[in-house]
Order: C-alpha cells, then sequence, then structure tokens
C-alpha cells in the first residue's frame, strides 16, 4: 500500500531525469575559494556565490573562533525569548549605517527574510506587483501574506506601472517587489525608474538584494546606493551568505517597519536565532568592506576581464552587467553535457535548468570571484573555449 501511495514520486523523478532536469548534487570536501575539491578531485571553482573570496578567510575565520569561546556554538532560543545576544545588536546597528538606513532585523537567511517581511505588511486585502523574474523566496513569501499576486514584465517599469494602474484601485493597499540583481541573469533592476512610479502611487516598496550586497553601490553598498536612493525604498533585504561569505539574511529600511517586523515576523518570532560564530564573522565583513574597496574592485576588474573573453570566442551571456555571468545554451540535457565536460577538464561550473530558469533557457551560471587569479580566469576560459567548440556552441 506504502508503494502504490508513493508511486508519484517514482514517475516524477523518471519524468526530471528524461527531460535533463534531475538534480545531481556534487560534495564539496574543501573550504570555499578559486579552487576547491568536489568529489575528490581538485578543480577551478566558477560555481559559488562567494563574491569576495570571504567564505575562508582568515580574519573571519578568527572572529568566529573568538565568538565560540565567548557564546558557545549555538543560541538555544529564538530572539524573541532567550536567544538575542549584544553581536545580533551590534551587527543591526553596524548593517543599518553601512546601508544607510534606519534599523536592520537579524535572520537565519535570505530565504527566511522574504517570508519575514512580506506577510506581516500584506493580506488578503491587498495587492503585491512582482517582477516575472523574482527569486522563488520572493514568491513563497508574496504567498504566504494571502495577497493577491500580479506580475508585471521582467525589468519593464513602464508594463509595472500599466499593471499598477489598471488593478490598484480595486485593493486595500499594495507592494512593489523587485529583485535588485536577478540571481540568474545577472542584470539590474530599473531601481530609480520602479521607485518613481511606487512613490506616484503610494505603494510599499522592497528590493531583494542578495546579489547586489558586497557587489554593487559604493564599496559594495547595494542596488539602492547605486542608484542613490539612500533610505527611500521602505524595505532592503540582503543575505550574508554571497558577498559576505557566511550565512544569515537581514531586512533593512525604516524604524517604524522593522520594529513592527520584531513584533510579527514568523521566522524571526519561531526559529533559533543566528549562531554568534556567524554573527562574528558578519561583524568582520562589514569591517573588511568599510576598509577599503580592494576586494570590490578587484571582484569587478576580474568580471570585465572574463565577461569581455566570453563574448570574444563568442559565447551568448545574456544581458548580464554582473559578476553572474549565464551561458546560455537553451536546452537543459545540452547544458548538463556542457557542465559535466567542463568537470572533465578541471571546472566546477553547474548547469541551471527549468524549474530554476524558464524552460528553453537552460544554462550554465558561472560567477566570478575577487578571489580568482588572472591564471585562474585564463585557465578557465580555455577549459569553456575547449567544450564550447567540442559540443559545437561556438
Amino acid at each position: 500500500m506504502t508503494e502504490n501511495k508513493l508511486s508519484f514520486i517514482d514517475q516524477d523523478v523518471a519524468s526530471l531525469k528524461e527531460q535533463g532536469l534531475f538534480i545531481n548534487i556534487r560534495t564539496i570536501q574543501s573550504a570555499q575559494g578559486s579552487r576547491i575539491t568536489v568529489d575528490g578531485k581538485q578543480v577551478l571553482n566558477f560555481c559559488a556565490n562567494n563574491y569576495l573570496g570571504l567564505a575562508n578567510d582568515p580574519r573571519m575565520k578568527e572572529a568566529a573562533k573568538k565568538a565560540i569561546d565567548q557564546y558557545g556554538v549555538g543560541p538555544a532560543a529564538v530572539r524573541s525569548i532567550a536567544g538575542t545576544i549584544s553581536l545580533h545588536l551590534e551587527f543591526e546597528r553596524r548593517m543599518a549605517a553601512f546601508k544607510g538606513v534606519e534599523d536592520a532585523l537579524y535572520v537565519q537567511s535570505g530565504f527566511c527574510a522574504n517570508q519575514a517581511a512580506i506577510p506581516p505588511l500584506m493580506g488578503k486585502e491587498d495587492v503585491i506587483f512582482s517582477d516575472r523574474l523574482n527569486h522563488a523566496s520572493i514568491i513563497d513569501g508574496c504567498r504566504l501574506s494571502g495577497a493577491k499576486i500580479l506580475v508585471y514584465e521582467h525589468c519593464d517599469a513602464a508594463d509595472a506601472e500599466r499593471v499598477i494602474k489598471e488593478n490598484l484601485p480595486s485593493f486595500r493597499r499594495g507592494m512593489l517587489i523587485t529583485d535588485g540583481v536577478f540571481s540568474m541573469d545577472g542584470d539590474m533592476a530599473p531601481l530609480d525608474k520602479l521607485y518613481e512610479i511606487a512613490e506616484r502611487y503610494g505603494l510599499i516598496t522592497m528590493v531583494d538584494d542578495a546579489h547586489g550586497e558586497g557587489v554593487v553601490g559604493k564599496g559594495g553598498r547595494g542596488l539602492v546606493d547605486h542608484f542613490g536612493l539612500h533610505g527611500k525604498f521602505d524595505i532592503e533585504m540582503g543575505t550574508l551568505s554571497k558577498a559576505f561569505g557566511v550565512v544569515g539574511g537581514v531586512i533593512a529600511g525604516k524604524r517604524k517597519i522593522i520594529d513592527y517586523l520584531r513584533q510579527k515576523a514568523r521566522p524571526f518570532l519561531f526559529s533559533s536565532a543566528v549562531t554568534a560564530a556567524d554573527t562574528a564573522a558578519c561583524l568582520t565583513a562589514i569591517d573588511i568592506l568599510e576598509s577599503s574597496t580592494e576586494l570590490v574592485d578587484r571582484l569587478w576588474s576580474n568580471t570585465r576581464y572574463f565577461k569581455a573573453e566570453l563574448k570574444r570566442l563568442g559565447f551568448d551571456i545574456g544581458n548580464s552587467v554582473t559578476p553572474i555571468t549565464p551561458l546560455m545554451l537553451g536546452e537543459a540535457p545540452l547544458a548538463k553535457e556542457f557542465s559535466k565536460k567542463l568537470f572533465e577538464n578541471g571546472v566546477f561550473a553547474m548547469a541551471l535548468g527549468f524549474p530554476t530558469v524558464p524552460k528553453g533557457k537552460a544554462r550554465i551560471r558561472v560567477m566570478i570571484s575577487a578571489a580568482h587569479s588572472k591564471k585562474d580566469l585564463d585557465q578557465g576560459l580555455e577549459a569553456f573555449a575547449k567544450v564550447g567548440k567540442e559540443l559545437k556552441v561556438i
């Protein structure tokens, strides 16, 4: 009987494999860096979100070790009961100052941050205007709120205004939410135009800057900084697992909203706090970013070089304007074969297909890091060129 009731799993898995969409999870056996050990093989790493190379930075590790000695390994409670330590409050203060906003709330992950921020502010009588390619965590946060979700075309401010104008009068209040840097395409939302439209219609504004923090803006202060909109967006969501090299999420913005979320945000109220070690490492990341732009500058230098060379080789890298560099291949089986052959040639870069990206738009997502040397980049380019020619992509 048990076998019959779970037969749908076998059917679905078989279908995923047939379409080339089954995810094979590789195992990392070393610290993150430009070169890592994957399934027992040392390879060049063009796969991780370790933009600034901080995930294995000695300063970060030392801060984490000291925090363990003082606070132990686990929080043992949620923030609202007995889990808030002085490091959490210091991080929230420092992050708000770094972002140029009034306040910040520190939660367990970027995914949790979107689930924490959206449902308390929006309900069944409300409407959310969302970019077509917004991240899954935004989509899930919107769904949890119960609000009506209306999608506008990707990065299209004119279409956003059309959808808002046609629908907003039917609802109690509205929110406009967008990714800042889109994680699969590497393009940027037109925040200046979206902000202007949202203000005109009285919408709550929220940007998910997970791939912008530590990458764009002055010294990595994010996409809102890039557009000179400090303190104007009501909510800026960020993650500490990418450029910051650690783990955790942050909701930054107007103090009234952040104070309200401390009362209402379910991931904050019902899940244990971030560890002291992670928090101390995140504080050290802020120290590093505030002291110098060296890592951010190197990231962008590497990005410009690698993108230019990929284009010269004849690859289609879409509309990316950030270190996220998609090699557009179309069909998932081709993308998987490309990734497999790259690995055979000493390069780790995963294939991404549906549902991570739309059907027919499978790709290799190449992630550039400040940790890459010129030698790393050139070796990677050689492998991409070899596989591209072998599979008749270029």
